[in-house]
């Protein structure tokens, strides 16, 4: 879980080094991840913390996921919303290695915890 503090200051430090850039540079890719790696189960557990009381993890069939989601958008984009959110169940979203510790270079601080964002948006 990324925090979206964190993906647009890692995008506006790229953009201004790539304008200041002398000549341009070329095409890369930043693989913009959270601190921690957490599955259904955690992230449940911080927001029943966060909130005082028990948020469960609805499991890992997303057909709820679709049938929601086809109720405000065409059913073909809920389909394939089904398909990504499966894939992520079935191989997670893993950060390569070093790719915490790169962006805590580039920022020059630590990533934003999971639990400090849902904490902010609890409070808001």
């Amino acid at each position: 879980m990324v925090d979206a503090r964190d993906i647009a200051e890692v995008a506006a430090i790229e953009l201004i080094r790539r304008d200041a850039a002398e000549t341009m540079l070329p095409i890369e890719t930043i693989n913009v991840v959270g601190p921690d790696t957490l599955t259904g189960e955690a992230v449940a557990a911080i927001w029943s913390d966060v909130l005082g009381r028990p948020i469960v993890y609805g499991g890992d069939d997303p057909s709820g996921f679709e049938a929601n989601m086809a109720t405000f958008m065409p059913k073909w984009t809920a389909y394939e919303m089904r398909l990504m959110a499966e894939r992520y169940v079935s191989d997670g979203m893993i950060p390569e290695a070093r790719d915490v510790e790169r962006l805590t270079a580039l920022l020059g601080r630590p990533l934003h915890s999971y639990r400090e964002a849902a904490a902010r948006l609890a409070g808001a």
